[in-house]
């Protein structure tokens, strides 16, 4: 964790290492097996994603705030929200992240980028005209929180796998359902190579999908208790959680499907009414989680614990 005033959380850092580890155990079985069933595929396959980790890595502030729409914004077209963020800078002993504001009626706020000097805090217009300035520094404490435990970077490294064996599985049941699958080749069955390599392929990116999500969930966990903590204010968080959250199940289910594929971003996951399989599979805990966590800080922090 990088050196600022946010509580450590030596949870947050045992989780991240061992989920590294069990994805590197993952990565290592999966490239055997798929060299050995289609080097030559897999070659490809593996430039392909490498470049996509690249580009994730070293611009994912710009293709999120490219994506999201997201502007950046001056201390003098916005003076209130730099504010906070100078105030949260302050008490973190972090240093300022770029400041950005989105267009989009979805209340919500995401942090992206690599390292603390090419971070990037972005809060959407329907995010600040519902919050009061205590809520609204709750939550940008939260997003800087995920700067200062460098979750971007660490989530962008532990998706690689996800993100290769997702290619390979994608390209192979499109090249299967265009006919590979009942290819004959030089007397090899072309089509059971292919079919092994999909299945190899699905195989790693479920478990790299079950332990990302895991991770992503626990450090949403993680980022709400070094804001309270930071704040010393849980209950604005949590005033904060619930009002969006409130607020999201009211937005248009268009704008909603629009911001979903940046879930893994927001302060909160954009969920339309009612439960659905996608809740089980969350970058977010659930609500009632948060709340109770912040619930048990704020009885902590009235007794002085």
């Amino acid at each position: 964790m990088a050196s600022t005033r946010y509580a450590s959380d030596r949870g947050l850092t045992s989780r991240m290492l061992v989920t590294m580890f069990l994805l590197g155990l993952v990565y290592v079985v999966f490239v055997t097996a798929f060299f050995v069933i289609a080097p030559k595929f897999g070659v490809i396959a593996l430039v392909i994603a490498l470049a996509f980790l690249f580009a994730q890595y070293f611009f994912s502030d710009k293709l999120t705030m490219f994506a999201m729409h997201g502007r950046e914004v001056s201390p003098e077209e916005a003076p209130e929200l730099h504010g906070v963020i100078d105030r949260i800078c302050a008490m973190s002993d972090a240093p300022k992240p770029r400041v950005a504001v989105a267009d989009t009626d979805v209340p919500n706020a995401f942090a992206t980028g690599r390292n603390q000097k090419k971070a990037v805090v972005c809060v959407t217009t329907g995010l600040l005209r519902r919050l009061d300035p205590v809520e609204l520094e709750g939550v940008l404490a939260h997003e800087m929180a995920h700067v200062a435990h460098k979750d971007v970077a660490v989530m962008t490294i532990a998706s690689f796998l996800g993100i290769c064996a997702g290619l390979i599985t994608r390209f192979g049941l499109e090249w299967g359902l265009w006919g590979g699958f009942n290819r004959r080749d030089n007397d090899q069955n072309t089509g059971m190579i292919l079919l092994a390599v999909v299945a190899v392929s699905a195989v790693a990116y479920a478990i790299s999908f079950l332990l990302t999500r895991a991770l992503s969930r626990y450090r949403e966990l993680s980022a709400d208790r070094a804001a309270a903590l930071l704040t010393g204010r849980p209950s604005a968080l949590a005033s904060a959680l619930t009002k969006v959250s409130g607020e999201i199940a009211r937005i248009p289910t268009n704008d909603l499907r629009q911001a979903q594929a940046f879930n893994a971003f927001f302060f909160t996951p954009a969920f339309g009414k009612g439960f659905t399989i996608s809740h089980l599979f969350s970058t977010h805990p659930p609500l009632d989680k948060r709340l109770a966590q912040l619930s048990k800080i704020s009885d902590q922090l009235s007794r002085g614990v």
